[in-house]
């Protein structure tokens, strides 16, 4: 018998709710996240924290292409891994996103509030 994880996802809004070429603050449960809207159309969700020591919010951050940049130090981050470019080093934890019907949805990781949960199937799997 396999032990089969099922992923669990969260409704955070609709696909219209996430202006092309920005990025937005996204609280859900304990987690911040940052989520884009590149301008060919993929969603990205990745940690609402730059890599660096200061921190801050990387919603605020400017999208290009597939990448972000830090908008504290200049840093280039890959949204669909949330790997620093070179010559900077660091990373930025990413979150599944998927979208359904025009409806968001992102991987819920960890303890998560049971009210927002909504189980979807993986086999229909779309977004990143």
């Amino acid at each position: 018998m396999t032990n089969q994880m099922k992923r669990v996802y969260a409704a955070i809004g609709k696909q219209d709710d996430f202006p092309q070429g920005l990025g937005r603050q996204v609280r859900l449960g304990m987690e911040e996240l940052a989520v884009f809207h590149t301008t060919s159309g993929d969603l990205y969700a990745l940690e609402n924290r730059t890599p660096h020591r200061k921190g801050g919010s990387l919603a605020e951050a400017i999208v290009s292409g597939h990448y972000i940049y830090c908008p504290l130090r200049d840093l280039k981050i890959n949204l669909e891994d949330g790997m620093v470019q070179e010559p900077d080093t660091g990373q930025v934890r990413t979150f599944h996103v998927k979208v359904e019907a025009g409806t968001v949805y992102v991987e819920l990781i960890g303890q998560h509030d049971k009210s927002t949960e909504l189980a979807l199937s993986d086999s229909r799997s779309g977004g990143r």
